[in-house]
């Protein structure tokens, strides 16, 4: 019944999906994007190989082009150097018309113009053609629906369809595609791509080691029934729930897979362990559920809790990815106590018998741990202290252009547009002069013109499009061209007429939608800037956010909007959200261990090797990267989760080890390690291979998140071994009254 509801997932790549409904900065942006007009667009920059733009042949070319680009599937808007609407005054008249005409008879003197022109433009240079004229480009503006999952693809088809006829009708021109349409389309292509490589990878590799660990064909089977019924029943229940497929919760099969393969592992390898012992296969199923049912119900338990805090980001498909995960986790828990060991049971199952269960290597590790307690104890403890060091050097930061690797088109495509015309990150701004028709106000155009002076001098500035550059040179025009009439008309009167009598020259799809309100109140601005990180960007807004209120007393509440300030918003708004979902985990597991082991004391020293872990990653990440982005900031919430189950299976082993057969401290941390020692590597092992297989992912948050949280979980196999017993000796120091000793303390008839 789960499953069948995988037949209505759908993915979606709306970078739209990153933020929650009440997000404030998202909020803005629709509000500028429904006084305005959406800024969804594709650029498509031609680059001649001869490095000139200006010639008859390659401006025919571009013509074409941007002919062809008005039949994209929901296209608005078309704009380019070709069909740019120059102005120029002839006698009375003023004259709006297409920059470049005719190109079958351009004489070489109409290039020079048109060059000059171009180059000369403030709305052209630096956005549309490159300042030394060696890259052009035509930025196609479209109207998706309101379920644009269909859409884009749609549309990506039809601009790559005509950036390859026109690389093969001209093999000079090389295109390329950026915009926020092929990012959205790049997050569909790397989740994609993940999706076709690295499940597989993960499958393969799980197999190998599962096989290897327990030795038997049957036990393997079973383990990968179970594994895949948790896989396809999380993401039944989440197509039956309505959540959408994105290029983050692609990764849920993943993590599902490492940590369903953990929970069937203790039982399989207790069950292995006691047939080797002679045991009948009934038996030893029961034994293995008897020893494993509380701590596989408590790992799992944590583990869904640490997923489950995800819903508590700002961050919607990280909340989609944790409850897949969680509820993976808890299904494949239910399999374990169920179908797993109805499995084992009716598939034939061949062990072989061993004296004794070849543990010695184990074994001689909890000797060297009681023997060398006191030493491991400070020396880890100076280990912990050196990499927590690091922790002051993060810095949260963020490059979202650079989410994506460099062998995806779309960042290759990005960084060369980037480099050589204009760049993907704009912020736009709402100018309101407060009163309808005051955009022809002389005051408030001054302080809109000088605004755009003033980011026109900031070094992270690649182009700034104005309205008060169209005013400027309407006002030439009308004045016959005189080069000192570059300036704003004098009067509201006089710079309404202008824009009244260039709005009626221009043709269908080239109005002023696009920079001005219905009436004619505000104005909207657009930035274009490098590629920044995150605290350069949000520094630039600050700045200009002082700028504002200290010259322009007449531009009512600006507000800084654009995908790329909500992208710079949301990492520090997610940071604060996982803190508090951080502390609300922590708080639900350490009364859950308490409450599970009957004991204070233990379920506080529990805490140490649940927390150390995460602490040291992010210290040795400071250390080693220093950059702390969206990716990274669920990480501790996730890693929480997991890093538990270690703790909760060695605890229990020792608590049993303790209680049941009145074992010292020391011995019942002999006890633990020959008990559970080899199965905790294991699984370990195998979740942080899981975790590593995701870093090698193409989409950066992807990537990091599975590189820390595969560090942090061999951090915690570190701690539960050479930390946690140590401290449990030093902080149980008292036996109990009866205490079993024999010849060997790893006799397994003394277990």
């Amino acid at each position: 019944f789960a499953a069948s509801g995988a037949s209505k997932l759908v993915f979606t790549s709306d970078y739209r999906i990153y933020f929650s409904a009440d997000n404030p900065q998202l909020l803005a942006f629709e509000e500028n994007e429904r006084t305005y007009t959406k800024n969804d667009s594709v650029l498509i920059a031609i680059a001649p190989a001869k490095g000139d733009v200006f010639t008859a042949h390659n401006l025919a070319t571009l013509k074409t082009l941007t002919e062809r680009a008005w039949q994209t599937p929901y296209s608005t808007r078309v704009d380019s150097l070709t069909n740019f609407q120059h102005t120029a005054a002839e006698a009375d008249d003023l004259l709006v018309r297409d920059l470049v005409g005719e190109t079958g008879t351009l004489t070489p003197e109409d290039l020079a113009r048109i060059r000059v022109i171009a180059l000369n433009e403030p709305r052209l240079a630096g956005q549309l053609v490159s300042d030394s004229g060696h890259v052009a480009a035509i930025n196609i503006t479209v109207q998706l629906p309101e379920d644009p999952v269909a859409a884009f693809p749609e549309v990506v088809a039809f601009v790559r369809s005509l950036a390859n006829e026109t690389s093969a009708s001209d093999p000079d021109i090389k295109v390329y595609l950026t915009g926020l349409v092929m990012l959205n389309n790049a997050f569909n292509e790397a989740a994609m791509a993940d999706a076709s490589t690295l499940l597989p990878l993960s499958f393969a590799a799980m197999l190998v080691m599962l096989a290897i660990l327990v030795g038997g064909l049957s036990a393997t089977i079973a383990t990968l029934i179970v594994i895949a019924a948790s896989i396809v029943g999380a993401l039944g229940i989440c197509g039956h729930l309505g959540i959408p497929l994105t290029n983050i919760n692609t990764n849920g099969p993943l993590i599902i897979l490492t940590v369903a393969l953990a929970n069937s592992v203790h039982i399989v390898v207790n069950f292995v362990h006691g047939m080797r012992r002679g045991e009948p296969k009934r038996e030893a199923l029961q034994g293995s559920l008897r020893i494993n049912l509380q701590p596989v119900f408590l790992a799992s338990t944590t583990t869904a809790i640490g997923f489950l805090t995800l819903l508590f980001s700002e961050v919607p498909p990280f909340g989609d990815l944790g409850l897949m995960a969680a509820m993976g986790v808890i299904i494949s828990m239910v399999l374990a106590y169920t179908l797993l060991p109805t499995l084992l049971l009716l598939l034939p199952t061949r062990v072989k018998q061993q004296k004794s269960e070849g543990n010695s290597w184990m074994d001689r590790l909890g000797d060297f741990v009681v023997a060398r307690r006191n030493l491991l104890l400070y020396s880890m403890a100076a280990i912990v202290v050196l990499a927590l060091s690091g922790l002051p050097r993060n810095e949260l930061n963020d490059v979202f252009a650079e989410w994506f690797d460099p062998a995806i088109e779309f960042r290759s495509n990005t960084d060369f547009v980037t480099d050589n015309l204009t760049g993907l990150y704009k912020v736009a701004y709402s100018l309101n002069s407060g009163q309808p028709g005051g955009v022809s106000e002389p005051r408030f155009l001054k302080e809109v013109a000088a605004f755009a002076a003033w980011y026109r001098e900031q070094p992270e500035t690649m182009h700034v499009s104005v309205i008060s550059d169209t005013l400027q040179r309407l006002n030439k025009n009308m004045h016959g061209d005189e080069p000192d009439e570059y300036r704003l008309p004098d009067s509201r009167d006089l710079a309404a007429q202008y824009l009244l009598l260039y709005e009626l020259s221009l043709p269908y799809g080239l109005d002023l939608n696009n920079e001005l309100d219905i009436d004619k109140s505000a104005t909207r601005m657009v930035v274009t800037v490098q590629t920044l990180s995150t605290n350069e960007l949000l520094a630039l807004g600050e700045r200009a956010e002082q700028w504002l209120a200290g010259n322009a007393p007449n531009i009512n509440n600006p507000v800084a909007t654009g995908a790329v300030m909500m992208f710079s918003h949301i990492g520090a708004r997610n940071i604060s959200a996982m803190l508090l979902a951080g502390a609300t985990a922590l708080a639900l597991i350490s009364v859950l261990l308490i409450g599970a082991l009957r004991s204070l004391k233990v379920g506080l020293i529990s805490l140490v090797p649940n927390l150390v872990p995460a602490a040291m990653g992010f210290g040795l990440w400071g250390y080693f990267q220093g950059q702390v982005g969206l990716g990274l900031s669920v990480v501790a919430s996730i890693s929480l989760g997991i890093v538990v189950d270690d703790t909760v299976h060695f605890l229990s082993k020792y608590l049993r080890a303790r209680r049941e057969q009145g074992l010292d401290p020391a011995e019942a941390v002999r006890s633990a390690f020959h008990t559970v020692g080899t199965a905790l590597l294991f699984t370990s092992v195998v979740l942080a291979t899981g975790f590593f297989i995701l870093a090698t992912s193409q989409f950066k948050l992807s990537a990091d998140m599975g590189l820390l949280t595969g560090i942090v979980i061999l951090l915690a196999l570190l701690a539960d071994f050479l930390l946690l017993p140590p401290l449990l000796m030093k902080l149980e120091d008292k036996p109990n009254a009866k205490v079993v000793r024999t010849d060997s303390p790893s006799d397994p008839a003394a277990l």
